[in-house]
């Protein structure tokens, strides 16, 4: 394991945050291919509402499991800090407390699911030949919530550790068999939306369970013992800290989104799948730079818990120059060659028009969102998870949500609703870096403080 671990506070930079982000975009890639898989098999083998159906959830499923997942930043911050300060006790705890932790929001999220699915989907207005399709699939989707709580905090933890590598094996496996069994579900025994959500709980199931036997094959702090699993209160306590406020940011975020497809649902069927289809694209643009804001967090964690600032600076300054380019690049390239990548999902040309509209406004200034979340990446890494949420709950989430009851409701256009993407991007990462500024510079004028007494 240790061939595969990156030294994060020491020796050159660049090219380290280069090989630890890449299998955290392939990772994330894999992940969204599990969807990407349920949305091409069903436009392809199960009609235009199945379509609809299955890519008009991603708003939803985010809304009812950001809370939980926000909670595995915390335990990579945690857990990179004891790294970076040499705590092995610490990192321990930290393992099985997230265990026990991941365990009981997953079961949380069961319920959610069975039981909130239709009453929210009714609330988004999902249209009637779609309602029951989407319902399905979520309720299905759900059951496999505890696995996928899991593997999401085993997953941060191992970040933490500089391992980026191993999650990425443990995805390629459980992708393979997640698209094999679309294919044989829905094509051969014609289950549809049904299909395609067994597919993706088969495939989580996998992941997880290959990534528990890891930990529990290692003989260092990481290792598991199933006798330990418990939740240390001490643990807990800065996991929630710093996982919370990014839970809750991520689910307010998600909720803005719900907005916006609710709004996206009064155009009808063809546009819903068109910004279904799209949406699934933008998923590949927008892990690539959010792996860019995952590394930021786990760098500045490790060089904050060893006590370097300048070395927390420079990350900060070479991840923003990384998440620029790679959002440039590919958001760019994404629109280019949306009439291609949009038929992929569907034949339908009023969905491919509604579609590129959707990748205009969001894929060419995506890069500004990257910028967003990079600046938010460095202040979780310095512990403080409080100040971006609330500066994104009112600069982002708050925009949006502003906009669309507003100058939407005047102007009912679909270019009106998805320009409040870039910008609420652009209000947000503006002070995004001013409280960035100010935090740090804080740190390191208590740290002059306490070398002088």
């Amino acid at each position: 394991m240790n061939n595969k671990k990156v030294d994060m506070t020491h020796g050159p930079l660049l090219g380290k945050l280069i090989i630890f982000t890449i299998p955290i975009i392939l990772s994330g890639v894999l992940q969204l291919l599990f969807n990407a898989a349920d949305v091409i098999v069903v436009g392809r083998f199960a009609g235009e509402a199945s379509l609809a159906a299955v890519g008009s959830t991603g708003a939803l499923i985010n809304l009812m499991t950001n809370l939980f997942i926000g909670m595995s930043i915390g335990a990579n911050v945690c857990a990179a800090q004891a790294y970076g300060a040499g705590n092995d006790d610490d990192i321990s705890k930290t393992v099985h407390t997230s265990i026990a932790f991941s365990l009981i929001c997953g079961v949380i999220l069961i319920f959610i699911g069975l039981f909130g699915a239709r009453p929210m989907l009714e609330v988004m207005g999902s249209p009637e030949d779609v309602i029951d399709l989407s319902t399905l699939y979520v309720r299905i989707y759900f059951l496999a919530m505890p696995a996928i709580m899991l593997y999401n905090f085993l997953a941060a933890i191992l970040r933490a550790s500089g391992d980026t590598k191993h999650p990425l094996e443990f995805l390629t496996i459980a992708g393979i068999i997640n698209v094999i069994l679309n294919l044989f579900l829905v094509i051969v025994f014609k289950l549809g939306v049904a299909g395609v959500a067994i597919a993706t709980v088969s495939s989580n199931l996998i992941s997880c369970f290959l990534l528990v036997q890891f930990f529990m094959m290692q003989n260092d702090s990481l290792k598991l013992h199933l006798t330990k699993i418990a939740i240390d209160k001490r643990i807990l306590k800065k996991i929630v800290r710093i996982g919370l406020p990014a839970g809750i940011q991520g689910t307010v975020f998600s909720l803005s989104n719900v907005v916006i497809q609710s709004a996206i649902n009064s155009f009808g069927t063809a546009v819903i799948a068109g910004s279904a289809a799209a949406g699934s694209i933008e998923g590949f643009v927008y892990i690539s730079m959010n792996s860019v804001s995952q590394t930021t967090v786990t760098f500045v964690g490790q060089n904050f818990g060893a006590g370097n600032e300048k070395r927390v600076k420079k990350v900060v300054f070479e991840t923003l120059a990384i998440v620029i380019v790679v959002g440039l690049i590919m958001g760019n390239l994404a629109y280019f060659f949306s009439t291609d990548l949009l038929g992929i999902y569907t034949e339908s040309q009023d969905a491919i028009i509604a579609g590129r509209l959707r990748l205009f406004w969001v894929c060419c200034p995506y890069f500004l969102c990257g910028i967003m979340d990079t600046l938010t990446g460095g202040l979780r890494g310095l512990g403080h998870s409080f100040a971006p949420m609330i500066v994104s709950l009112l600069g982002a989430c708050a925009t949006r949500l502003i906009w669309i009851a507003t100058y939407f409701q005047i102007h009912h256009t679909q270019d009106v609703l998805f320009f409040s993407y870039p910008g609420s991007w652009f209000l947000t990462l503006s002070v995004h870096s001013i409280c960035l500024i100010i935090i740090y510079k804080k740190w390191v004028k208590k740290k002059e403080s306490e070398i002088r007494i």
